[in-house]
């Protein structure tokens, strides 16, 4: 399993959303300079994370994105979804049923699922869980807190720049 570097972008971009002044937005161009990374890619990612409600975007010359909603209401799982899509990672083709040793392949169903496919369903389920108790606002807390003075300055700077 592998996420693409969609996922990556998403959240570094995002944590610089996170203690945005109420109705300040940053343009994608801005946020694309500031981690060096394309424009154009990083605007398909902030289509999907505005889809899904993460961000909200304001048009125009003076427009750009901001949070659509609280940091702490935006968990780990919701921006991966966002980006990856809410596809299973494990697609079960039931090949147990073309299986040369199978008589009669009628037996498998819902009442005999693939053991495999349930086995990995669970450790799905447990991974989403770990990553939907996780937020945004506490990545934010947790990276901010080891910044030195200077850097959080430095932030603060870019963001009233933008």
């Amino acid at each position: 399993m592998q996420f693409s570097v969609g996922v990556e972008y998403a959240f570094h971009s995002l944590f610089y959303l996170v203690d945005l002044p109420e109705g300040k937005t940053v343009g994608i161009r801005r946020i694309a300079e500031l981690h060096g990374i394309t424009e154009t890619y990083l605007s398909k990612i902030f289509a999907k994370l505005r889809k899904a409600q993460i961000v909200t975007s304001i048009p125009g010359v003076n427009g750009g994105y901001a949070l659509g909603r609280d940091a702490g209401d935006i968990s780990f799982w919701d921006i991966i979804e966002a980006v990856e899509g809410p596809a299973s990672m494990f697609q079960c083709a039931e090949i147990r049923k073309r299986n040369l040793f199978v008589d009669d392949p009628s037996v498998f169903s819902d009442r005999c699922p693939c053991l495999i496919k349930v086995v990995i369903q669970e450790a799905e389920d447990l991974f989403r869980d770990r990553l939907r108790a996780k937020s945004l606002r506490w990545l934010f807390e947790q990276v901010r807190e080891g910044f030195a003075p200077d850097k959080k300055a430095a932030i603060a700077q870019w963001i009233d720049t933008v």
